[in-house]
């Protein structure tokens, strides 16, 4: 099938139709949601954004990144500083500003955080591209951690005590626009040729090589982007709730992968699917109190068991084709 044309109006189109989207669906969500439900929303739209970008490496291009969760600090903490330190300065937007006041100011804010993760990616793409498999792990593994430990030294960040003084400017209209957009840009890739060179790497990487496909600019450039929309998701989160580096551990980095790998390894729709799942399932055993982590691990291991390929591991491979 041949590509279609890019036409600038469809594309004008379906922007205003995401945003209309997200907007309705904000409106319909503080009407009829209490706060609680509310925030789990915005959670699970974070998290599809983090699994989405995440699956390109993992899935997709065939690596192994178990350091999700440094990229997104990296993205949080450089949007955080960009609002509380240059947008006073740049826009003279207070903490108390809303509305459309506050529309440019905070996309700035999260272009920041994303270019700033993918300046991250970057540089922990390029020299660890010769490694493959656990060793690749192990690296992702230590830049994440010395992320953490970095940011818990900066002071004017708030090091140990958490950067204080973020205006919350993020609502679920925001966070569905985010987590379209991530959508929107890797289904649009998986498509093109470039999509093919990711699954030909994952597939045989040495072929791939032989047939000319440039590998290691390749495994770069997922990483860019994988970490690039982590930011996003990041700087997003920074203008939600209170930031700590306790909320970019080792475990949200394989909180992370859980949900790539439930989802279904290189499928896009399955990583929205087991980002929500995983999100929403521990909040709707709260009723079982101190045994819900043990009824959580005991459906994830049925669940692996009974689909080990994730839930639209195989189905969406079949769609595609």
């Amino acid at each position: 099938m041949s590509p279609r044309k890019f036409s600038f109006a469809r594309g004008l189109l379906w922007v205003a139709a995401a945003i209309a989207l997200a907007l309705g669906v904000d409106r319909l969500a503080v009407n009829w949601v209490n706060p609680y439900f509310y925030r789990i929303l915005v959670l699970c739209g974070l998290n599809v954004m983090l699994a989405l970008s995440l699956n390109l490496v993992n899935g997709i291009t065939g690596q192994f990144s178990i350091g999700h969760a440094g990229f997104m600090a990296v993205g949080a903490y450089a949007s955080a500083a960009f609002t509380v330190y240059a947008v006073p300065r740049l826009f003279g937007v207070d903490a108390d500003a809303s509305g459309l006041a506050i529309v440019g100011p905070l996309l700035l804010a999260l272009l920041v955080g994303g270019l700033t993760s993918a300046i991250a990616g970057f540089l922990v793409g390029l020299p660890s591209m010769r490694l493959r498999g656990d060793y690749l792990a192990i690296v992702t593994l230590g830049f994440g951690e010395i992320i953490r430990v970095a940011i818990l030294n900066i002071d004017a960040v708030g090091g140990a005590r958490g950067f204080a003084g973020i205006p919350r400017r993020t609502d679920l209209a925001w966070v569905i626009a985010g987590a379209l957009a991530t959508w929107v840009v890797l289904r649009n890739l998986l498509r093109s040729y470039h999509g093919r060179a990711f699954l030909a790497i994952r597939e045989d990487e040495i072929a791939a090589e032989a047939l000319g496909v440039p590998t290691t600019r390749y495994k770069v450039t997922a990483f860019v982007i994988a970490a690039f929309f982590a930011g996003v998701a990041g700087g997003l989160f920074a203008h939600y709730t209170y930031l700590h580096t306790n909320s970019f551990t080792f475990m949200k980095s394989i909180e992370v992968i859980v949900m790539v790998v439930l989802g279904g390894m290189g499928s896009l729709l399955g990583s929205v699917l087991g980002a929500t799942v995983l999100t929403a399932l521990p909040e709707a055993l709260r009723f079982a109190s101190s045994e819900r982590l043990i009824i959580y691990s005991l459906l994830l291991i049925v669940l692996m068991i009974a689909r080990p390929q994730g839930i639209l591991g195989k189905t969406e491979g079949k769609r595609r084709k």
